[in-house]
């Protein structure tokens, strides 16, 4: 009897070692989903679409073009609705995000916010389709091959209106070039 008895809390002692190490092993692949690169990923969106907003503020305030100035308050509009989406996956998924933008956005901006009338126009959307390209290059692979599905779902959810975004930088910064040149 003692034998069994030995055996059956052998097996008991057993199988709660595997199922705690089965939990715990659960628990840090959950805790682990979000890799640095996601972090990184996280991070300069936050940066990046600040930028955008007060670049976008910038326009509608200096731009002496009306395309120029639609598209700032389309910046602001897209941006500001795209950055409370990742604030609530970052909260959700634990992912810190910057208060302010970083020290190379802050420089575009001070750099920018310098000028004013048909320099700003051809500054601003000079550097519009410019980060629009490496968004939406950004967003593609993070869409593709992030490791935290909130941010995937984000990126890939977000990445049309980059797109459509690139797309209308271009075809606002070609007709200043066009209007430039007559």
């Amino acid at each position: 009897m003692r034998a069994g008895y030995r055996s059956g809390a052998l097996l008991a002692g057993a199988a709660l070692f595997v199922l705690s190490g089965g939990l715990a092993t659960a628990q840090n692949t959950k805790q682990s989903a979000t890799t640095a690169g996601d972090s990184h990923f996280a991070r300069e969106a936050a940066s990046g679409g600040m930028l955008e907003v007060q670049l976008g503020q910038l326009a509608v305030q200096k731009s002496s073009n009306d395309r120029v100035k639609q598209f700032g308050q389309r910046m602001i509009d897209d941006h500001k609705k795209a950055g409370d989406e990742l604030k609530n996956v970052a909260s959700k998924d634990n992912i810190s995000l910057p208060g302010a933008m970083s020290a190379k956005d802050k420089a575009t901006y001070d750099s920018l916010s310098k000028l004013s009338g048909t320099a700003f126009d051809r500054a601003y959307m000079k550097d519009m389709v410019k980060d629009h390209t490496m968004d939406v290059s950004s967003f593609q692979k993070e869409a593709n091959s992030g490791s935290n599905a909130d941010l995937k779902t984000f990126a890939g959810n977000t990445l049309p209106t980059l797109q459509d975004h690139l797309k209308q930088a271009r075809e606002t910064n070609d007709s200043l070039g066009a209007r430039s040149s007559r």
